[in-house]
């Protein structure tokens, strides 16, 4: 296939629209269910490099989730512990810790559910019938991965009445260095960034703490490699094999890691026995049990615990998650690792992250400030490597 025509490009308005090689080569890719869009590629293409360099450098499945050309997670297939499952929905899957792909799309999918919601799925490896099962049962737009098990393809052509976008990419296709794109009728052109991310990248300790386990490496290097293809500015927390917060395209560094923050405390909270006991009402669906979730963790636009209200969600009224119960639950957290795509100018990202439980940090250094960081770090006894290297990405 050397073309492919789209319906319209961002915006229904925006007409003609397809993808095509420049050099007049096939596309790498199959479809094989549905139509996908614009921004259906645009995140599929950018989502199939997240997972296939966390799978290189981990040698371990890699999965993301993509909203709006951002990653909402990414993740390595991983066990997951009881409490995860059940607050990831989907501690009644059968052969689950037997698919280290169903796992990490488990994680991937569970970590922020709310932005997840119709997404698009990048999957390492073969997708294989566990996962498949899993991506079946949520609201999603579509799936790029190397290749279907049958019985897994035939799952996935279920979804949306028959429509759900199914895409194969060709694991071996290796783009031209350069690439171009066009803005305002201007064309742009840079070499690719084929920056590699791993352990190696992490040997420059510049805190008085110079410890960094394996399992730091790893989550600073998913954390690292989910924020190469994340709108910027932005940062990404980390831990236990995921990426549990991701705060994109914001102008303020402090804004991303206060965004990135609150969500990593809300992945944290959903594992709080008081959530995970919540008494929804048997046809709650699952959509509606994460907004309800997330309005139970943070009282954003409705006080669902109220009178009048909890009545539409519960068969009884549950008590209030407090903020003595949050500040509680969240003192116990430590050892998650927080990745940067450009230096933090203050120390105020560093006071914000201590308390969402980083440990770690990789960030590329260079501010005018660097000492302050640092020292804000030695404090809380934060191990921080200097990369050397910005991962902006637009």
């Amino acid at each position: 296939m050397k073309e492919f025509e789209l319906k319209y490009g961002c915006n229904p308005n925006q007409k003609p629209a397809k993808i095509f090689m420049v050099n007049g080569n096939d596309l790498p890719i199959e479809i094989l269910c549905g139509r996908p869009g614009f921004i259906n590629f645009l995140d599929a293409f950018n989502s199939w490099q997240l997972v296939k360099e966390l799978k290189e450098a981990l040698s371990l499945p890699a999965v993301t989730s993509f909203k709006h050309v951002s990653p909402t997670s990414a993740a390595v297939g991983t066990p997951l512990s009881d409490k995860l499952k059940k607050a990831c929905f989907v501690d009644d899957i059968e052969g689950l810790d037997e698919s280290p792909l169903a796992c990490a799309y488990a994680r991937a999918r569970g970590t922020d559910r709310m932005c997840s919601f119709g997404d698009w799925v990048a999957l390492s490896d073969v997708c294989d019938v566990t996962t498949a099962k899993l991506i079946a049962r949520e609201v999603s737009d579509g799936i790029i991965a190397p290749g279907y098990e049958p019985e897994a393809l035939e799952i996935l052509k279920t979804k949306r009445k028959g429509n759900y976008n199914i895409v194969k990419i060709n694991p071996d296709y290796v783009p031209e260095e350069i690439e171009r794109k066009q803005v305002f009728g201007i064309t742009f052109e840079q070499g690719r960034n084929n920056f590699e991310i791993n352990e190696e990248l992490l040997s420059n300790l510049v805190t008085e703490n110079k410890n960094l386990p394996d399992s730091a490496k790893r989550d600073l290097i998913i954390s690292l490699i989910t924020l190469k293809y994340t709108q910027s500015n932005s940062v990404c927390f980390a831990v236990d094999g995921q990426a549990i917060g991701v705060g994109a395209g914001q102008q303020s560094r402090i804004h991303c890691t206060r965004l990135a923050g609150s969500k990593a405390d809300t992945w944290f909270l959903r594992q709080h026995d008081k959530v995970l006991n919540l008494p929804f009402l048997d046809e709650i669906a699952r959509p509606t049990r994460d907004n309800v979730i997330d309005g139970y963790i943070n009282r954003n636009e409705e006080d669902v615990c109220a009178e009048g209200n909890w009545q539409k969600y519960f068969k009884t009224r549950p008590e209030p998650l407090t903020d003595e119960d949050i500040k509680a639950y969240l003192s116990t957290i430590s050892g998650v690792a927080l990745g940067s795509d450009a230096f933090f100018p203050f120390d105020d990202n560093i006071e914000r992250a201590y308390r969402s439980g980083v440990s770690y940090i990789a960030e590329p250094g260079g501010s005018i400030r660097d000492d302050a960081v640092i020292d804000c770090c030695n404090k809380y006894n934060i191990a921080m490597a200097f990369t050397g290297m910005r991962l902006f990405h637009h």
